[in-house]
Protein backbone atom coordinates (compact mmCIF):
# COMPACT_ATOMS: atom_id res chain seq x y z
CA UNK A 1 0.00 0.00 0.00
CA UNK A 2 1.30 3.47 -0.92
CA UNK A 3 0.67 5.99 1.87
CA UNK A 4 1.16 9.75 1.65
CA UNK A 5 1.43 11.70 4.89
CA UNK A 6 0.31 15.21 3.95
CA UNK A 7 1.50 17.80 6.47
CA UNK A 8 3.80 17.82 9.49
CA UNK A 9 1.51 18.17 12.53
CA UNK A 10 2.67 14.83 13.99
CA UNK A 11 5.91 13.05 13.16
CA UNK A 12 5.67 9.27 12.92
CA UNK A 13 8.30 7.43 14.96
CA UNK A 14 10.58 4.76 13.55
CA UNK A 15 8.47 2.23 15.49
CA UNK A 16 5.36 3.44 13.63
CA UNK A 17 7.19 3.01 10.34
CA UNK A 18 8.33 -0.48 11.34
CA UNK A 19 4.69 -1.47 11.86
CA UNK A 20 4.08 -0.27 8.30
CA UNK A 21 7.22 -1.89 6.91
CA UNK A 22 5.35 -3.57 4.07
CA UNK A 23 3.91 -0.24 2.98
CA UNK A 24 5.49 2.62 1.08
CA UNK A 25 5.32 5.92 2.99
CA UNK A 26 5.91 9.32 1.38
CA UNK A 27 5.96 12.60 3.30
CA UNK A 28 4.65 15.78 1.68
CA UNK A 29 5.00 19.14 3.45
CA UNK A 30 1.97 21.41 3.74
CA UNK A 31 1.99 24.81 5.45
CA UNK A 32 0.81 28.38 4.93
CA UNK A 33 3.92 28.91 2.79
CA UNK A 34 3.28 25.94 0.49
CA UNK A 35 3.02 26.49 -3.26
CA UNK A 36 -0.56 25.30 -3.87
CA UNK A 37 -0.22 25.18 -7.67
CA UNK A 38 2.89 23.03 -7.30
CA UNK A 39 1.08 20.70 -4.91
CA UNK A 40 -1.91 20.53 -7.27
CA UNK A 41 0.36 19.57 -10.17
CA UNK A 42 2.16 16.99 -8.03
CA UNK A 43 -1.03 15.28 -6.86
CA UNK A 44 -2.60 15.38 -10.33
CA UNK A 45 0.37 13.46 -11.74
CA UNK A 46 0.36 11.09 -8.78
CA UNK A 47 -3.34 10.27 -9.12
CA UNK A 48 -2.95 9.67 -12.86
CA UNK A 49 -0.33 7.02 -12.05
CA UNK A 50 -2.96 5.31 -9.88
CA UNK A 51 -0.45 4.29 -7.18
CA UNK A 52 -1.80 6.17 -4.16
CA UNK A 53 -3.93 4.11 -1.77
CA UNK A 54 -4.17 6.35 1.30
CA UNK A 55 -3.57 10.01 2.10
CA UNK A 56 -3.16 10.87 5.79
CA UNK A 57 -4.13 14.47 6.49
CA UNK A 58 -1.54 15.59 9.02
CA UNK A 59 -2.20 19.32 9.32
CA UNK A 60 -4.63 21.74 10.97
CA UNK A 61 -4.49 23.97 7.90
CA UNK A 62 -7.75 24.17 5.89
CA UNK A 63 -7.40 22.69 2.43
CA UNK A 64 -7.39 25.23 -0.43
CA UNK A 65 -10.38 24.84 -2.75
CA UNK A 66 -8.34 23.53 -5.69
CA UNK A 67 -6.74 20.80 -3.58
CA UNK A 68 -10.04 19.94 -1.92
CA UNK A 69 -11.75 19.41 -5.28
CA UNK A 70 -8.79 17.35 -6.48
CA UNK A 71 -8.93 15.17 -3.37
CA UNK A 72 -12.69 14.67 -3.71
CA UNK A 73 -12.16 13.46 -7.28
CA UNK A 74 -9.39 11.11 -6.08
CA UNK A 75 -11.71 9.79 -3.36
CA UNK A 76 -14.33 9.03 -5.98
CA UNK A 77 -11.67 7.01 -7.79
CA UNK A 78 -10.82 4.88 -4.76
CA UNK A 79 -8.14 6.82 -2.87
CA UNK A 80 -8.75 6.63 0.89
CA UNK A 81 -8.36 9.64 3.18
CA UNK A 82 -7.83 9.67 6.95
CA UNK A 83 -6.93 12.31 9.52
CA UNK A 84 -3.77 11.50 11.47
CA UNK A 85 -5.68 10.82 14.69
CA UNK A 86 -7.65 7.98 13.06
CA UNK A 87 -4.59 6.70 11.22
CA UNK A 88 -2.60 6.35 14.44
CA UNK A 89 -5.36 4.34 16.10
CA UNK A 90 -6.14 2.06 13.17
CA UNK A 91 -2.65 1.45 11.80
CA UNK A 92 -0.21 2.24 14.65
CA UNK A 93 -2.42 1.03 17.53
CA UNK A 94 -2.06 4.12 19.70
CA UNK A 95 -4.17 7.18 20.51
CA UNK A 96 -3.21 10.70 19.54
CA UNK A 97 -2.83 13.21 22.36
CA UNK A 98 -3.13 16.25 20.12
CA UNK A 99 -5.26 17.77 18.62
CA UNK A 100 -7.67 15.60 20.59
CA UNK A 101 -6.96 17.54 23.76
CA UNK A 102 -8.59 20.68 22.37
CA UNK A 103 -12.05 19.11 22.29
CA UNK A 104 -11.65 16.68 25.19
CA UNK A 105 -12.62 13.58 23.18
CA UNK A 106 -10.24 11.51 25.28
CA UNK A 107 -12.41 12.18 28.31
CA UNK A 108 -15.27 10.51 26.49
CA UNK A 109 -13.22 7.66 25.02
CA UNK A 110 -11.23 6.50 28.07
CA UNK A 111 -13.36 4.68 30.63
CA UNK A 112 -12.70 2.30 33.54
CA UNK A 113 -13.23 -1.41 33.00
CA UNK A 114 -16.77 -2.66 33.40
CA UNK A 115 -17.42 -5.10 36.26
CA UNK A 116 -17.32 -7.99 33.79
CA UNK A 117 -14.07 -6.79 32.20
CA UNK A 118 -12.51 -6.40 35.65
CA UNK A 119 -13.62 -9.94 36.54
CA UNK A 120 -11.97 -11.28 33.36
CA UNK A 121 -8.81 -9.32 34.13
CA UNK A 122 -8.55 -10.85 37.62
CA UNK A 123 -9.17 -14.35 36.25
CA UNK A 124 -6.27 -13.78 33.83
CA UNK A 125 -4.15 -12.35 36.67
CA UNK A 126 -4.51 -15.44 38.87
CA UNK A 127 -4.51 -17.98 36.03
CA UNK A 128 -1.11 -16.78 34.79
CA UNK A 129 0.53 -15.28 37.89
CA UNK A 130 0.32 -18.36 40.15
CA UNK A 131 1.91 -20.78 37.62
CA UNK A 132 4.41 -18.05 36.70
CA UNK A 133 5.38 -17.67 40.35
CA UNK A 134 5.97 -21.43 40.69
CA UNK A 135 7.86 -21.67 37.39
CA UNK A 136 10.05 -18.63 38.09
CA UNK A 137 10.95 -19.54 41.69
CA UNK A 138 14.36 -21.03 40.74
CA UNK A 139 15.14 -17.91 38.68
CA UNK A 140 14.13 -15.67 41.56
CA UNK A 141 16.29 -17.62 44.03
CA UNK A 142 19.25 -17.44 41.65
CA UNK A 143 18.67 -13.69 41.21
CA UNK A 144 18.80 -13.24 45.00
CA UNK A 145 22.14 -15.08 45.05
CA UNK A 146 23.60 -12.96 42.22
CA UNK A 147 22.40 -9.66 43.69
CA UNK A 148 24.00 -10.48 47.05
CA UNK A 149 27.22 -11.48 45.31
CA UNK A 150 27.53 -8.49 42.98
CA UNK A 151 26.08 -5.58 44.89
CA UNK A 152 25.84 -5.36 48.72
CA UNK A 153 22.55 -4.05 49.96
CA UNK A 154 18.88 -4.84 49.84
CA UNK A 155 17.58 -7.57 47.52
CA UNK A 156 14.33 -5.83 46.71
CA UNK A 157 13.90 -2.35 45.35
CA UNK A 158 10.67 -1.08 46.95
CA UNK A 159 9.35 2.17 45.57
CA UNK A 160 6.17 4.20 45.90
CA UNK A 161 4.32 3.92 42.60
CA UNK A 162 0.99 5.35 41.49
CA UNK A 163 -1.87 2.91 41.00
CA UNK A 164 -5.61 2.98 40.43
CA UNK A 165 -7.21 6.42 40.87
CA UNK A 166 -3.84 8.03 41.60
CA UNK A 167 -3.42 6.11 44.87
CA UNK A 168 0.19 5.19 45.79
CA UNK A 169 1.29 1.65 46.61
CA UNK A 170 4.58 -0.11 47.36
CA UNK A 171 5.89 -1.76 44.19
CA UNK A 172 8.38 -4.65 44.45
CA UNK A 173 11.27 -5.24 42.07
CA UNK A 174 14.64 -6.94 42.24
CA UNK A 175 17.29 -4.29 42.72
CA UNK A 176 19.36 -3.93 39.56
CA UNK A 177 21.43 -0.84 40.49
CA UNK A 178 24.09 -0.21 43.10
CA UNK A 179 22.62 1.45 46.19
CA UNK A 180 25.47 3.89 46.68
CA UNK A 181 26.02 5.67 43.40
CA UNK A 182 27.15 9.23 42.75
CA UNK A 183 25.34 9.18 39.44
CA UNK A 184 21.64 10.13 39.52
CA UNK A 185 19.06 10.40 36.77
CA UNK A 186 15.32 9.84 36.76
CA UNK A 187 15.73 7.94 33.50
CA UNK A 188 17.87 4.90 32.79
CA UNK A 189 20.49 5.61 30.12
CA UNK A 190 22.44 3.40 27.71
CA UNK A 191 25.41 1.84 29.52
CA UNK A 192 24.11 3.24 32.80
CA UNK A 193 27.01 2.99 35.33
CA UNK A 194 24.59 2.35 38.21
CA UNK A 195 23.54 -1.07 36.87
CA UNK A 196 25.64 -4.07 37.92
CA UNK A 197 26.26 -7.12 35.70
CA UNK A 198 23.36 -9.36 36.77
CA UNK A 199 21.18 -6.27 36.89
CA UNK A 200 21.74 -5.78 33.17
CA UNK A 201 20.66 -9.34 32.48
CA UNK A 202 17.61 -8.99 34.69
CA UNK A 203 16.55 -5.79 32.96
CA UNK A 204 17.16 -7.21 29.51
CA UNK A 205 14.86 -10.19 30.15
CA UNK A 206 12.62 -8.29 32.61
CA UNK A 207 13.49 -10.64 35.45
CA UNK A 208 13.66 -7.67 37.83
CA UNK A 209 9.88 -7.37 37.43
CA UNK A 210 9.16 -10.86 38.81
CA UNK A 211 8.53 -9.76 42.42
CA UNK A 212 5.65 -7.69 41.10
CA UNK A 213 3.73 -10.97 40.86
CA UNK A 214 3.09 -10.44 44.58
CA UNK A 215 1.67 -7.00 43.78
CA UNK A 216 -0.70 -8.65 41.32
CA UNK A 217 -1.82 -11.28 43.83
CA UNK A 218 -2.32 -8.54 46.46
CA UNK A 219 -4.53 -6.59 44.06
CA UNK A 220 -2.27 -3.55 43.61
CA UNK A 221 -1.69 -4.38 39.95
CA UNK A 222 -2.89 -6.42 37.00
CA UNK A 223 -0.64 -8.67 34.97
CA UNK A 224 -1.29 -6.41 31.95
CA UNK A 225 -1.76 -2.66 32.13
CA UNK A 226 0.02 0.72 32.00
CA UNK A 227 3.43 0.71 33.66
CA UNK A 228 3.36 1.52 37.38
CA UNK A 229 5.23 4.83 37.48
CA UNK A 230 7.25 6.41 40.28
CA UNK A 231 5.17 8.97 42.20
CA UNK A 232 7.82 11.71 41.79
CA UNK A 233 7.77 11.33 38.02
CA UNK A 234 3.98 11.21 37.94
CA UNK A 235 3.84 14.65 39.55
CA UNK A 236 6.16 15.94 36.83
CA UNK A 237 4.31 14.23 33.98
CA UNK A 238 0.87 15.41 35.07
CA UNK A 239 2.11 19.01 34.84
CA UNK A 240 3.80 18.61 31.46
CA UNK A 241 1.74 16.02 29.56
CA UNK A 242 -1.90 16.67 28.77
CA UNK A 243 -4.23 13.96 30.11
CA UNK A 244 -1.37 11.92 31.58
CA UNK A 245 -3.39 10.98 34.67
CA UNK A 246 -6.04 9.30 32.49
CA UNK A 247 -3.83 6.19 32.56
CA UNK A 248 -4.60 5.88 36.27
CA UNK A 249 -8.24 5.14 35.57
CA UNK A 250 -7.19 1.45 35.61
CA UNK A 251 -4.66 -0.52 37.65
CA UNK A 252 -1.07 -0.66 36.35
CA UNK A 253 0.47 -3.87 35.05
CA UNK A 254 3.74 -5.80 35.14
CA UNK A 255 3.78 -5.58 31.36
CA UNK A 256 1.56 -3.72 28.96
CA UNK A 257 0.76 -2.60 25.43
CA UNK A 258 3.12 0.37 25.71
CA UNK A 259 6.00 -1.76 27.03
CA UNK A 260 5.85 -4.23 24.13
CA UNK A 261 5.42 -1.58 21.43
CA UNK A 262 7.91 1.06 22.53
CA UNK A 263 11.32 0.87 24.28
CA UNK A 264 12.08 2.00 27.80
CA UNK A 265 11.35 5.73 28.15
CA UNK A 266 14.43 7.93 28.34
CA UNK A 267 12.86 11.40 28.17
CA UNK A 268 9.58 13.31 28.19
CA UNK A 269 8.90 12.63 24.51
CA UNK A 270 9.22 8.87 25.07
CA UNK A 271 6.78 9.16 27.97
CA UNK A 272 4.26 10.89 25.69
CA UNK A 273 4.62 8.16 23.09
CA UNK A 274 4.10 5.41 25.67
CA UNK A 275 1.03 7.22 27.00
CA UNK A 276 -0.47 7.03 23.51
CA UNK A 277 -0.16 3.22 23.63
CA UNK A 278 -1.49 3.04 27.20
CA UNK A 279 -4.61 5.01 26.27
CA UNK A 280 -5.16 2.86 23.18
CA UNK A 281 -5.04 -0.24 25.39
CA UNK A 282 -7.54 1.17 27.89
CA UNK A 283 -9.95 2.36 25.20
CA UNK A 284 -9.79 -0.81 23.12
CA UNK A 285 -9.43 -3.45 25.85
CA UNK A 286 -10.52 -6.94 24.81
CA UNK A 287 -9.51 -10.50 25.54
CA UNK A 288 -7.78 -10.57 22.16
CA UNK A 289 -5.73 -7.45 22.96
CA UNK A 290 -4.85 -8.97 26.35
CA UNK A 291 -3.70 -12.21 24.71
CA UNK A 292 -1.79 -10.30 22.05
CA UNK A 293 0.06 -8.33 24.75
CA UNK A 294 0.94 -11.52 26.64
CA UNK A 295 2.30 -13.15 23.46
CA UNK A 296 4.33 -10.05 22.52
CA UNK A 297 5.73 -9.92 26.07
CA UNK A 298 6.83 -13.56 25.85
CA UNK A 299 8.52 -12.87 22.51
CA UNK A 300 10.35 -9.84 23.91
CA UNK A 301 11.51 -11.77 27.01
CA UNK A 302 12.73 -14.66 24.85
CA UNK A 303 14.56 -12.25 22.60
CA UNK A 304 12.59 -13.37 19.56
CA UNK A 305 11.13 -9.97 18.83
CA UNK A 306 12.20 -6.59 20.10
CA UNK A 307 10.17 -3.41 20.15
Amino acid sequence: MHIIVFGEKYKLTKFDEEKLQNDSIEYISFSKDSDIKELQTFFTKLFKQNIVDLIVLNSDMPLPNNLRLLFIKAKENGVKFMIMRHFLEEYCKKLALSPIGSNAKLLEAIKPYTKFQYFLKRVIDYTISIPLLIFSSPIMLYSIYRIKKESPGKILFIQSRIGLNNKPFKCYKFRSMHEESKYFNHYTQNEDPRIFAWGKIMRKYRLDELPQIFNVLKGDMHLIGPRAEWDELVQKYEKEIEYYNLRHIVKPGITGWAQVNYPYGRDLNDTKEKLMYDLYYIKNWSLWLELKTIIKTALVVLGKKGV
